[in-house]
């Protein structure tokens, strides 16, 4: 049975479709004093708690929903993380500083048997849980909603480190180049980024990240490419926190394609393939 956490009911549904399996009539809940709640139906084997971890509150309902889980019957835990909050904390940056991904991954891995979590920012995370843990690939899927007529294009990926991102998207894709803006992070909220030397004019351009938060460095590394036909923004996870998506307009991105590990406008693709190969 799916048991799908409050801000990922879109992807859970289509998980259940895609492995043919019930999908669980959560509800959730709170007490007066803002206290959470949640309740399952009765669990006969497997349980999939499927949770994107986009808030506070969002990672205690991950807990709840594991223990309800068990509550319920569930032979087996299996949570999903599609979208893992603070997974990009997995160092201390400044002495004195948690290091917030393993904090967040051991607490999960109390009420689970696995995890699964959807493009990882660094694979390093996975070590931080107590269980078994596997990441999967969505950005390949990032490819259906691009245009079908794309100019010589060029994949770019946020930093050296993304190239593989990039490359798997132009993969899905079929054609065009990839290549990498240069990034350089001062401390956990200071990067800057430049533009890359590959040659942008008149072609289409498609950056590709693993996600979008306030699509500040991003946008403003955008609007200094030289001349670019048409430019498209895919990620995997469009956090796109504040006025991101103004970011991104006024600097010439024609369109935003997104997952629907972080369900907004732009959530265009489903990871549940992704996830599904994973688990069938």
């Amino acid at each position: 049975m799916i048991l799908s956490g409050s801000a990922t009911q879109q992807l859970a549904a289509a998980l259940a479709a895609a492995l043919g399996e019930d999908l669980g009539r959560v509800e959730y809940d709170s007490f007066p004093d803002g206290e959470q709640l949640v309740r399952v139906p009765a669990v006969d084997g497997r349980a999939v708690v499927v949770a994107s971890t986009v808030s506070s509150d969002t990672h205690v309902e991950v807990l709840q929903l594991q223990d309800a889980a068990r509550e319920a019957g569930a032979s087996e835990v299996v949570t999903v993380l599609p979208y893992m909050g603070y997974a990009r904390q997995d160092e201390a940056f400044e002495a004195g500083e948690p290091v917030s991904a393993r904090a967040v991954a051991r607490a999960v891995s109390t009420g689970t048997d696995r995890v699964v979590t959807v493009c990882p920012h660094e694979d390093a995370v996975l070590d931080f849980f107590d269980v078994p843990a596997t990441g999967v690939d969505a950005a390949p899927l990032l490819a259906e909603p691009l245009p079908a007529d794309l100019a010589d294009p060029v994949f770019l990926a946020p930093d050296s480190g993304a190239t593989d991102i990039a490359e798997s998207v132009r993969d899905g894709y079929g054609a065009g180049a990839t290549d990498h803006f240069e990034k350089v992070r001062h401390s956990g909220s200071e990067v800057t980024v430049t533009p890359s030397d590959v040659a942008v004019s008149g072609r289409d351009v498609v950056v590709v990240d693993d996600i979008i938060a306030t699509g500040s460095t991003m946008s403003e590394a955008i609007a200094a490419l030289e001349d670019p036909r048409r430019v498209f923004v895919a990620c995997v996870h469009p956090l796109l926190a504040g006025n991101a998506r103004l970011k991104l307009a006024n600097a010439g991105v024609e369109a935003v394609y997104g997952t629907d590990t972080i369900e907004r406008a732009v959530s265009t693709v489903s990871a549940a393939p992704a996830v599904a190969a994973e688990l069938d």
